[in-house]
């Protein structure tokens, strides 16, 4: 229920769907609970007869073979699919289930300790691609029930709804989910009907959707080795195959947020209007009231898939091949915002306004501001912060043209703490996207600074790699490498004041074992690859444009 999410989130123990106790290794600051709004509530008002009701998924993986087991699990999941459409009292239950919803965060909302927002998951899914937005309220006004893709599985359908809702006085955002299994449908070059994209859907796109998410625990959507092939960190926690019945690979070209921040300077340079130019968060998507964020604390999405370590790397379950996809999910990200206080309306205002970032789970702190004529010494300052904003903008803001103006090139000051409980940090870079004067667009990536003093190879440029202290069979690693903190004054070495370009900022552990390496000690097996993965942070970026707001 609603109230064990809530409970989890502060630092309480919950039951697993598998019947064991789960609790989070840190309490979080803000949560909220984006159930599905399609269906909201039919199952378990219809309580159906199902295989595992009468005899729990914990009884069957302790008394039965592993085959019984697999049996009962297939028959759950086809069983779990009855015809919901016409369902008697339907529209009832799914209000009442909201209702349960809106109650639970308003109860457990403590300003200035824990904030709750009220909200649901839009989840449309034209072909099996995944469209889904995770819908925020600013505060306790929300209407009568959700809007879901039963109605239109449209997005723009979705934001005429929300627009409506703020017209009234229901502040409201969207935030676009798991992009990277959309098969390049969620930052598309045409609209959902196939449509051309003009300047009124650029500006209610970024009105309704300032944020779209980065880190899951289906992947991540930042890039993809096919997208960026010179990036040799754009391997991480790769998830590519569209979630249904029969497996296919997800187009990666317009379902992750690089290349869309690249079409958005291009179809800016050709068009004169960017409909992607968002901010960046992480979020979980765990379906067990849950946030399975620390890989050695990891407890899964779904339990009948993953609930327990057995389970996760196949040695109690026999599942079919479309269902084997447990392994390859990630343990999930962390939404980050720079707020002025805890609180609904001042964490909603920060996501508005883009000053957010994501981790893959680690509580590592960024900042990231650009301007002008930053001093070399600025993050050594008193007051780093002050003297940044006072000539620049932080993560997320649009840099002004005066200093371009003058002949200058932007400066960026960035700085990045460790998570206490977690890894050293092995780099920041800053990556840059920029379109040339043809209007084609560019990315590159520049390492700002190095743990450990390392340098570039004086004739190759090649970094040296920041080693690897993880024990694999004992899945543990050393602090002995890397740094605790890092930072760095960069200035763009080919700047061009007449091209429009973003940048952003991406913060790297060093190498870490993975959860299926820490299951893998667990049940005493072979650690599947990859065994390390090397966790990291990333900023919501920040504009240059020549020509003033596109919009």
């Amino acid at each position: 229920m609603p109230d064990d999410a809530y409970t989890f989130a502060r630092g309480g123990e919950i039951e697993h769907g598998a019947g064991f106790g789960i609790k989070i290794g840190r309490p979080l600051d803000f949560a909220a609970v984006t159930d599905h709004s399609e269906y909201l509530g039919i199952i378990r008002d219809m309580d159906p007869e199902l295989p595992l009701s009468s005899r729990s998924l914990r009884t069957r993986l302790l008394e039965d073979s592993p085959l019984r087991t697999t049996i009962a699990w297939i028959r759950t999941m086809v069983l779990f699919k009855p015809r919901f459409d016409g369902a008697e009292g339907g529209d009832q239950v799914t209000a009442n289930s909201w209702q349960t919803i809106i109650d639970s965060a308003e109860r457990n909302y403590q300003p200035g300790r824990f904030t709750t927002f009220i909200g649901y998951e839009w989840s449309s899914m034209p072909d099996k691609n995944n469209l889904h937005r995770n819908i925020i309220y600013r505060g306790s006004k929300v209407p009568p029930v959700p809007f879901s893709s039963i109605e239109s599985q449209d997005p723009r359908d979705l934001w005429t709804e929300l627009e409506k809702q703020r017209a009234s006085g229901l502040d409201n955002l969207a935030i676009p989910h798991n992009g990277n299994v959309s098969g390049g449908l969620m930052y598309d070059s045409v609209a959902f009907d196939g449509s051309a994209l003009d300047s009124a859907y650029a500006e209610r796109r970024m009105l309704n959707e300032p944020l779209s998410e980065i880190f899951q625990v289906k992947g991540q959507s930042e890039t993809h080795p096919a997208l960026s092939p010179e990036d040799s960190f754009a391997d991480f926690e790769i998830f590519d195959t569209i979630l249904s019945g029969k497996l296919r690979y997800a187009e990666p070209k317009g379902g992750y947020i690089r290349d869309a921040l690249r079409l958005g300077l291009e179809m800016s340079h050709r068009d004169g209007f960017n409909p992607y130019q968002f901010g960046v968060i992480g979020s979980s998507d765990s379906h067990n009231a849950s946030t399975p964020a620390e890989e050695d604390n990891y407890h899964g999405k779904l339990p009948l898939f993953d609930g327990t370590a057995s389970i996760r790397l196949g040695e109690s379950v026999l599942l079919p091949e479309s269902y084997q996809l447990s392994r390859r999910w990630g343990s999930a990200g962390l939404a980050a915002v720079w707020a002025e206080e805890n609180t609904r309306e001042s964490i909603f205002d920060a996501m508005r306004r883009k000053e957010t970032y994501a981790t893959s789970g680690p509580r590592i702190a960024v900042r990231f501001f650009g301007g002008w004529g930053y001093p070399r010494d600025l993050v050594e300052s008193s007051d780093p912060v002050a003297l940044a904003e006072k000539s620049g903008v932080p993560m997320g803001g649009r840099l002004p043209m005066m200093g371009a103006s003058q002949g200058d090139a932007p400066t960026f000051a960035v700085w990045a703490l460790k998570d206490p409980d977690s890894a050293n940090l092995d780099r920041i870079q800053i990556i840059k996207g920029w379109v040339d004067r043809s209007g084609k667009s560019h990315e590159k990536i520049y390492d700002v600074a190095l743990s450990d003093q390392r340098t570039p190879n004086a004739v190759t440029g090649i970094i040296p790699a920041v080693g690897n202290t993880v024990n694999i069979e004992t899945a543990s690693y050393e602090n002995s490498i890397g740094n605790v903190q890092l930072s760095a004054v960069w200035t763009d070495p080919n700047f061009d004041p007449q091209t429009q370009a973003f940048y952003y900022a991406r913060v790297i552990e060093i190498p870490t074992p993975r959860w299926t390496t820490y299951d893998a000690a667990t049940l005493g097996v072979a650690a599947p690859e990859p065994a390390t993965l090397q966790e990291r942070a990333i900023t919501s970026a920040i504009w240059y444009e020549p020509k003033g707001d596109p919009h």
